[in-house]
């Protein structure tokens, strides 16, 4: 029996370690990639070790292009995603507690309007979005990227948001509430407080979700000063002539770098608040 289990777990870890490394492998082929000379980024695509390692991809990236370097983009990308993230936390706790704890009419249709919007492609509401925002003038701004965060939030976020809230005990409000509390000083001194380990976890999803996004400054930016990270790095291919592949892979990594940090220090916040919100207190 012990050899029979044995066998079981280093058959299990085996299979771990192998689709890690599929999964993995990409981006230790955009390291690479980053690190060699241009010509033999594709001749020996499959080698993840360089001949010779060519820091010059990093400083010929970071030069940007027209005389924007890539300080200038990281700039914008970090402006918008940290305005959005803060939109979102905002928002989107003050629905979800809503939802949560404050009965009020039609609040039923509401959450069933929300959940319906989950199932909507982006594809669904761009052009109308693009319609309402050029309208307005907002187009080649900044604000049809952060503006949506503050005014509604993300429909998933607030789910998340609303079944973590509905696993704080009334009992603290009813306390709250015969000690003085309105009903948004439930939401801001005992709500807001327990539902940290939540908060965290949108935080860190919205962070990631607006730091790569692609197609919204697409849309919506035209002049080269306000691209983002995302567009930078299209700005490196060129089908009609010359992609100069090493600063653009260079600086692909530069990209991730943010991402892999927040990972590796806020984790735990992460699995926390993913964990807390399927368990009823």
């Amino acid at each position: 029996m012990m050899h029979r289990k044995s066998r079981k777990t280093i058959i299990y870890h085996g299979a771990i370690w192998v689709l890690g490394l599929f999964m993995i492998y990409p981006i230790l082929w955009t390291i690479a990639s980053a690190l060699k000379p241009e010509d033999e980024i594709f001749r020996n695509s499959a080698s993840l070790i360089p001949s010779m390692i060519k820091w010059e991809n990093f400083s010929q990236g970071w030069q940007g292009f027209g005389g924007l370097s890539f300080t200038t983009f990281f700039m914008n990308s970090s402006f918008v995603t940290l305005m959005v993230v803060l939109g979102t936390l905002i928002s989107s706790s003050l629905v979800a507690f809503g939802f949560a704890r404050v009965n009020f009419r039609f609040r039923t249709a509401l959450f069933v309007c929300m959940i319906i919007t989950l199932m909507l492609p982006q594809q669904v509401t761009l052009i109308p979005q693009y319609i309402l925002f050029h309208n307005l003038g907002w187009v080649n701004t900044f604000l049809p990227l952060i503006v949506p965060a503050f005014v509604g939030g993300t429909p998933f976020f607030i789910f998340l948001l609303i079944q973590f809230i509905r696993g704080i005990p009334r009992e603290l409000d009813e306390a709250a509430y015969m000690d003085g509390c309105s009903a948004f000083g439930i939401f801001w001194r005992v709500v807001l407080p327990l539902t940290m380990p939540a908060l965290a976890t949108v935080a860190i999803f919205s962070f990631y979700w607006t730091w790569d996004d692609f197609m919204t400054p697409l849309i919506y930016l035209n002049d080269t000063a306000l691209y983002t990270v995302s567009l930078g790095l299209q700005m490196f291919s060129d089908p009609s002539s010359v992609s100069a592949w090493g600063p653009m892979f260079a600086m692909s990594v530069a990209s991730i770098v943010p991402q892999l940090l927040i990972f590796l220090f806020f984790q735990k916040y992460l699995v926390e608040g993913i964990t807390a919100g399927g368990v009823k207190g």
